[in-house]
């Protein structure tokens, strides 16, 4: 007689397990993206002055080209709608009472007529040319006119020029990048080891001038050498070649006052620029 083994009851495999491990998921995809989204709701005035800074300071740099009246990146546009009714949020500069004022073409043009007329007997002689850029009006000093041949210092009989140039630049209170540029012929003297240092040398040194002699604000002023990789003209010839060997006074910006804490930035703006 057979026997019936007892019934055990199987526990049935729960094949809903994988929903634990869904919810711990999701869980965690939405703490992600509120973190994200908390992120993104940081200080954006400061985020717009550090994209501005930047900004400006590859320019200064030559490292940016930006149109002269093209539209305002993002970020400063931001800090610009943001800053309406209060100064608080300027700039450190531009606390202290000045902004740098990106000059329009028709500024530009008639800065580059004064100095036209100022400087026509150099130009006429090819000492001095006078070029508008991307970053600004570029006055090129060419080596014949103003330096001797591997020497950093400004010749006596140019400095004449040079002081007509920086009174129209300090009465307009610009702000002025100074670059030096050389042609590839190697020099090796006991100054200078490279066209490195004698552009260097040469930029620094009217850098130098500028705010000894002629009181220049050493924050509205920049220096840089760029031996002869930023040519103007074809180095195979000497006519190129001469027109390389040069420094280059760009006129980056101008400077304005911002006004005092009482002021509006409105009024600010509206302000005649003191050019």
């Amino acid at each position: 007689m057979n026997r019936r083994r007892p019934y055990r009851q199987r526990t049935r495999p729960n094949h809903e397990r994988w929903l634990v491990s869904y919810a711990d998921f999701i869980t965690l995809l939405f703490a992600f993206f509120v973190v994200l989204y908390a992120s993104s709701q940081g200080d954006q005035k400061k985020a717009a002055r550090l994209s501005g800074a930047i900004e400006e300071a590859f320019q200064d740099l030559g490292l940016g080209e930006s149109p002269q009246n093209g539209p305002l990146p993002p970020l400063r546009a931001l800090e610009m709608r943001s800053n309406e009714g209060s100064l608080s949020s300027l700039s450190t500069r531009e606390q202290v009472g000045h902004m740098s004022h990106r000059m329009s073409a028709e500024e530009i043009q008639v800065l580059n007529n004064e100095l036209e007329r100022l400087l026509a007997s150099e130009i006429k002689r090819q000492d001095v040319t006078i070029r508008s850029a991307p970053d600004g009006l570029i006055i090129s000093l060419q080596e014949l006119g103003f330096f001797d041949s591997g020497s950093a210092s400004l010749r006596p009989s140019s400095r004449d020029a040079f002081a007509r140039i920086a009174a129209v630049l300090e009465e307009r209170k610009c702000r002025v990048r100074i670059e030096g540029h050389t042609d590839p012929v190697p020099i090796h003297t006991a100054l200078f080891d490279s066209n490195w240092e004698l552009s260097t040398a040469r930029a620094t040194g009217l850098v130098k001038l500028l705010i000894q002699k002629y009181k220049f604000e050493p924050s509205n002023l920049a220096a840089g050498g760029y031996a002869e990789f930023h040519p103007v003209a074809d180095n195979d010839t000497e006519e190129g070649r001469r027109l390389n060997r040069r420094v280059d006074v760009v006129i980056v910006s101008a400077i304005i006052a911002s006004g005092r804490a009482s002021s509006s930035p409105g009024k600010a703006q509206d302000a005649e620029p003191a050019r």
